[in-house]
């Protein structure tokens, strides 16, 4: 079976992750559903970067330990990713105790074969970016990230010998071009080396800074962070521990923003090839997304929050917009109105609007159930075959925004198919005809569908499921060939698959989280909001409750609560904190050990001071509470439904 392993930046946790970062982990989800849609085993790693001096003076900041800091914080990219439909295969933090494993021994044999030195260094240091930078790198003085003028620093530390491989890693680019792409980022990583190296500090004195991984051969000193941070790539496939690391490792691609070319395109294939491992396959860049602009980036001051965008727009448009409008490699630019128009133009109005009326007249006059057709339609059919095959190259070379559109293209040339054969006045004197169309329109959205899925699999799955199409194990091969539609499937039209949204209920909805965004709107006098007709719920609403098993490792009374206990507990492989109003009924004693009930997908929200992470599920009545009980032999982390 053929590999494919695919990597984001792991996201430094001084801050909350923002549509920036959502986009690269959107692209790496996207790549890998893609590559298992082709039967490939992929593999996808993301996770969190949390040694360094910014975690360290964040944490000080909220009079937090670094550890507590980076739990909370950590725990929001957790939380998120799920709610984005991203799904990785491990979530790396480089607290990990195999991460550690892996920086000391990486270290150790640089060291004992003379690849690391003692030495004095005095340069200038961006905080911000927890490097290093020359005075060609600065803009009038200042970091062209940042936008802060770097600090003089003059220590002693422990160096790597980094140009010491200068001319081995040019030759290679120069052989294998692919291997940074796009053409202008392999082009900036042949400038870097067209000057002299410097040697890669990768110590910083304990007396400085304590919080990292301590040099295995002097414990006075703790690694630099992103001498740290970039072997996540290998700890994260069980480098040293499992055999089938080099499998995948022969298969990867880095998925990066620009802003952090050097470190990746300089620093670590070098690292790589001191340590005796072959590189990566490919290093792919991608820009920056700008409002107004400005860069989005926490750094820049203008973060926009994603959990707002999947409230308004739904998750499944939030991937859309962001995986179309984005060329990979370029800047894209972000507004409400873009985004407003992407989702009512290509989606409520090209996509949902016809599989609404197909499904209606299928409805209305074949009993709801799929007819046959007589006949396909042999430019539809030409069309959609046409983009099956060259749907897999897009997807090597990171062009969604070519999938996407060119998917669109056929929904489009199904839109016209429908309106020229006018089905609705067909089915009164051809009826085997105007079956024949409803099918072909069917089919064409089938297969739209499927190639789709990588980027939007909330809706594409609902769509398929309406047509009676089986959805585990989609392959590209098996499923997107014409033809496949099942005939006599029972339709089921349901709620309009992407609805219309209106400009100014989305603005204002917005107005808190995109400055700028709001539409005047004249004030009213209040009334009074008429009260719901019942309290009842939709399998749909649901649906979206992750219920599931947890066991509680640690638990502690709030100071200054009678009610509220803080509980420490794991969920499968995730660790998480939650605070619980059952002080009254369980010591923390009796619930240490215990096996229990949480909603695994609540927002975070603060208690008393502290953030939990989840409910604990329990039942209530009259002054008595009961913790749900859950079977002795579930693993931590079962689904319950």
């Amino acid at each position: 079976m053929k590999h494919y392993y695919v990597t984001t930046p792991i996201y430094y946790v001084n801050s909350d992750p923002h549509i920036g970062t959502a986009y690269t982990t959107i692209l790496a989800d996207t790549a890998a559903r893609f590559r298992r849609l082709l039967g490939e085993d992929a593999y996808f790693l993301t996770g969190t970067d949390e040694h360094g001096d910014k975690i360290a003076k964040a944490a000080a900041a909220k009079n937090l330990t670094p550890q507590a800091f980076v739990d909370e914080i950590s725990g929001r990219f957790r939380i998120l990713w799920p709610q984005l439909y991203v799904m990785p295969d491990r979530f790396i933090r480089t607290t990990d105790p195999d991460h550690r494993a892996v920086v000391e021994s990486i270290l150790q044999k640089l060291h004992d074969q003379g690849d690391t030195y003692f030495g004095e260094y005095e340069g200038l240091y961006c905080t911000g970016c927890e490097r290093f930078r020359t005075e060609k790198e600065l803009v009038d003085g200042k970091c062209p990230d940042h936008g802060t003028i770097p600090d003089k620093v003059k220590e002693s530390n422990y160096f790597f010998r980094m140009s010491k491989y200068q001319d081995w890693w040019r030759d290679y680019i120069e052989q294998h071009p692919d291997v940074v792409r796009p053409e202008r980022y392999r082009n900036e990583v042949l400038g870097y080396l067209r000057e002299p190296l410097e040697d890669l500090c990768i110590s910083r004195p304990k007396e400085r800074l304590s919080w990292g991984i301590e040099l295995p051969f002097d414990r006075n000193y703790v690694t630099y962070v992103w001498f740290d941070a970039l072997l996540n790539y290998l700890s994260g496939i069980d480098y040293g521990r499992e055999e089938s690391w080099h499998a995948r490792w022969e298969a990867c691609e880095h998925l990066i923003g620009k802003d952090i070319v050097k470190p990746h395109g300089i620093y670590w294939p070098i690292m790589l090839h001191a340590a005796g491992l072959p590189v990566f396959k490919h290093l792919t860049v991608h820009g920056y997304w700008n409002f107004r602009d400005a860069k989005i980036s926490k750094s820049s001051g203008k973060p926009i929050a994603v959990e707002p965008l999947i409230k308004v727009f739904g998750v499944d448009a939030v991937r859309y917009f962001l995986l179309r409008e984005m060329v990979v490699g370029l800047d894209a630019s972000f507004s409400v109105e873009a985004m407003l128009k992407r989702v009512n133009s290509d989606l409520a109005n090209d996509f949902g609007n016809l599989f609404s009326r197909v499904a209606k007249l299928i409805g209305d006059h074949f009993d709801g159930a799929i007819p046959a057709a007589t006949t396909p339609d042999a430019e539809l059919k030409d069309m959609a075959q046409s983009l099956c095959a060259n749907a897999p190259a897009w997807a090597a070379d990171m062009k969604w925004h070519t999938l996407i559109e060119e998917t669109l293209q056929l929904v489009r040339a199904t839109n016209r198919y429908f309106e020229n054969s006018a089905p609705w006045s067909l089915v009164k004197t051809d009826r085997d005809q105007a079956a024949t169309v409803l099918t072909n329109c069917i089919e064409a959205l089938r297969i739209a569908a499927v190639l789709l899925y990588p980027v939007m699999p909330g809706k594409a799955v609902d769509l398929l499921s309406r047509i009676g199409e089986p959805v585990r194990m989609l392959k590209l091969e098996e499923h997107a060939r014409w033809g496949q539609v099942r005939v006599g499937a029972r339709m089921r039209k349901g709620d309009a698959l992407f609805p219309r949204l209106d400009e100014k209920e989305v603005r204002v909805a917005l107005a808190e989280y995109v400055h700028g965004e709001a539409p005047s709107v004249p004030a009213a006098a209040a009334t009074a909001a008429p009260a719901p007709d019942d309290s009842l719920i939709t399998i749909d609403d649901f649906r979206k409750i992750d219920l599931r098993t947890a066991e509680v490792v640690a638990a502690e009374r709030i100071a200054g609560s009678d009610k509220l206990l803080k509980l420490q507990v794991r969920i499968g492989d995730q660790a998480r904190q939650i605070v619980a109003g059952i002080a009254e009924f369980y010591t923390p004693e009796e619930m240490v050990g215990k096996q229990i009930v949480v909603v695994a997908n609540l927002k975070p929200a603060k208690l008393r001071g502290e953030v939990s992470e989840g409910m604990l599920l329990a039942v209530k009545w009259g002054k008595d509470l009961a913790i749900l009980p859950t079977p002795s032999d579930a693993p931590s982390g079962s689904p319950i439904s």
